[in-house]
């Protein structure tokens, strides 16, 4: 299984986080706070489903302070359960919404380079990852 002492796991993790803010649009909130990919997934995932069990646990925890720091926890979560493809996936089917958050050179706005993506996520799926949550 992979640990938190991974190394390729760090690796992991920075690349999808680079991914999910390449060309990402500079938004904020109502009190001026600038949102993150943290926000995007939030919203994909409430328009497509009830509730994310993944972005209920990232919510549960207090020592989150910012949409990075909870993005990252969502990672790991959906990485640790099995979810990540799944769960980006159903962000990624309105195209009004990839619009919404990203600009044009946003690899998930090409529908090639989406599917490409969604596959190699899905290939995780067979890894066991074991990390503290």
């Amino acid at each position: 299984p992979v640990t938190d002492g991974s190394r390729e796991l760090h690796s992991l993790c920075a690349q999808l986080e680079f991914l999910l803010q390449f060309d990402l649009k500079e938004k904020r909130s109502f009190f001026g706070q600038r949102k993150d990919y943290w926000d995007f997934l939030c919203q994909g995932l409430a328009r497509r489903r009830q509730e994310h069990e993944g972005i209920r646990f990232v919510t549960s925890l207090d020592k989150l302070k910012t949409p990075v720091g909870r993005g990252r926890a969502f990672l790991r979560y959906c990485l640790v359960h099995r979810q990540l493809a799944e769960s980006l996936q159903l962000c990624l089917l309105d195209p009004e919404s990839l619009c919404e958050w990203y600009y044009a050179r946003s690899p998930f706005l090409s529908p090639q380079r989406r599917a490409e993506i969604l596959g190699s996520l899905y290939e995780l799926d067979g890894v066991t990852f074991h990390l503290a949550l």
